[in-house]
């Protein structure tokens, strides 16, 4: 039986970017030691994680945001840009184009000094993009830069949430959607079945 894009997805997270350790001893962005680290840039950067990636995303944005009038899709660099980038190639492809954006860490010290770069106005309609969701706080960080420069946040998709309160927090902060293709559960999941297959 032919895997769906979602199953081929999830199967790829796991065999190249879910390790998992019995004792905590993966550092997080947020000085907290895990179980398990999640580096979605072995699948993002990957041709074929970027190609089903531009299309789930894709999916997401028909199934909850078709009328919404959404323009771009960007987040906060560097995990959200292979993803957003995927989804406008996708969205183009698809007869519906979709801008890709990026918003910097730091402003650009020279030039125009921007703390974002891409075709996108004050007033468009936009989806913010995560590759990792744990506390929300990249999110939050990214959202806030895009409403600076006058961006109507319709939302967000995460690639991957860790289920560790980041999604609640963005949502009582923000009061948008989240949209997410996977949640650690279902990583965790598929990593220990794989794991007795192997046995």
């Amino acid at each position: 039986m032919e895997l769906s894009k979602r199953e081929r997805l999830l199967r790829l997270l796991v065999d190249k970017a879910f390790k998992y350790s019995r004792e905590p001893v993966f550092k997080l962005a947020s000085g907290l030691l895990s179980s398990y680290y999640i580096n979605c840039k072995a699948v993002t950067l990957d041709p074929l994680g970027l190609t089903l990636i531009g299309e789930l995303v894709n999916d997401l944005i028909d199934g909850g945001f078709k009328d919404a009038g959404i323009s771009a899709v960007g987040g906060l660099t560097l995990g959200a840009d292979p993803i957003s980038i995927a989804a406008s190639l996708v969205s183009y492809e698809r007869g519906a184009p979709l801008k890709a954006f990026i918003i910097r860490k730091e402003a650009k010290k020279h030039g125009l000094m921007k703390w974002i770069e891409g075709n996108v106005s004050a007033g468009e309609k936009v989806l913010m993009i995560e590759d990792v969701i744990t506390t929300g706080m990249s999110t939050m960080k990214a959202i806030e830069r895009a409403k600076e420069a006058g961006f109507d946040i319709m939302g967000v998709i995460a690639l991957v949430d860790r289920e560790e309160g980041g999604v609640e927090n963005i949502k009582k902060s923000y009061d948008v959607d989240v949209s997410l293709i996977f949640n650690k559960t279902e990583l965790l999941k598929c990593y220990e079945a794989n794991l007795k297959l192997a046995l």
